[in-house]
């Protein structure tokens, strides 16, 4: 019988070479001694997601924008403690303090990726994060199948739609023993599905964003206040309204953050409508060009992790 759906992968790119970086003794490095521990931790998220998933399509979504002006204008300390400060620049823009030795490995994986023939994708003034839940949005509307969303990101779990077959594999604990984050697991965590995470999160807040979230109000209360009252709004309307039940301290501080409320919504909610770069995303099962494989294998001393990544997409 022939195949009638795909099965769509977007991987959060930067959040995987972070994750290998951190995660991979940087003790493995090319013949000339660069560090290429998050290539090869990189190339290996790929071989096992490939093999363990099986996708049809697959997409590697980067930063064009790590931080997009259109944030930082809602809300300035969005991602303010990552700028990398060292003087003034001559381009008005921001750069992400990344570690000395990540740098230049980022070149090497985005060309394994190229030689190997897996889509690199990227939306020019957007982050991954928009990239994603852009490609997310256009896979489902079409009803072309299920998608997988590889990230360690839990804003994207604003994603997850049981009904539209979108979940989350969540990486924080390696892809070894990843986590399948779908509208039940969301709400046996939290109370909620993944249609209130955004809210939730506004709500909450999130420091290692730059965001504050609502005095007072945690991951508990905000769960409870999103299940209680729908959404944003109506908990903003509750807090108004001389009838509902929220207590008067909780009044109180809605009232307090109400320019963060108006605000942060925009920081938090990712962009489905994003002008994603033309890609092709369908995933070969023999590499696009592998003499630029096997010479960057030599290089760089990957040998064995490009191996794998040739084994996984020629078997899946």
């Amino acid at each position: 019988m022939a195949k009638t759906e795909e099965r769509l992968m977007v991987l959060d790119t930067p959040t995987l070479y972070f994750r290998a970086f951190f995660g991979v003794p940087d003790t493995i490095t090319s013949p000339d001694g660069m560090p290429v521990n998050a290539v090869r931790g990189t190339l290996d998220f790929f071989s096992h997601l490939i093999s363990t998933y099986k996708p049809d399509r697959v997409a590697a979504c980067f930063d064009a924008d790590w931080r997009p002006a259109f944030r930082v204008e809602a809300i300035p300390s969005y991602k303010a403690h990552r700028v990398l400060v060292e003087g003034p620049s001559e381009e008005d823009v921001d750069v992400e303090e990344v570690p000395d030795t990540l740098s230049p490995q980022i070149p090497v994986i985005e060309a394994v990726l190229d030689a190997a023939g897996i889509a690199r994708a990227e939306a020019p003034g957007f982050e991954a994060d928009d990239v994603l839940a852009t490609l997310a949005e256009r896979w489902v509307a079409a009803g072309a199948g299920p998608v997988d969303v590889v990230t360690m990101d839990r804003d994207l779990y604003q994603l997850v739609d049981d009904t539209r077959r979108v979940r989350v594999l969540n990486i924080g604990k390696g892809v070894a023993k990843l986590e399948v984050v779908t509208d039940e697991v969301l709400r046996g965590k939290y109370g909620i599905a993944g249609r209130d995470y955004a809210d939730f999160s506004v709500l909450r807040g999130d420091p290692s964003d730059g965001l504050p979230g609502v005095s007072g109000i945690g991951e508990k209360t905000a769960a409870a206040l999103i299940s209680e009252y729908g959404d944003l709004a109506g908990v903003r309307a509750a807090a108004v309204d001389p009838l509902s039940k929220l207590k008067p301290a909780q009044r109180k501080k809605i009232a307090e953050a109400a320019g963060y409320l108006d605000a942060a919504p925009t920081v938090v909610r990712v962009v489905r409508d994003a002008p994603v770069m033309e890609h092709d995303d369908r995933l070969p099962r023999e590499v696009k060009d592998p003499v630029a494989l096997a010479a960057l294998a030599e290089e760089f001393g990957l040998k064995a992790a490009t191996g794998r990544l040739v084994k996984a997409l020629a078997e899946r």
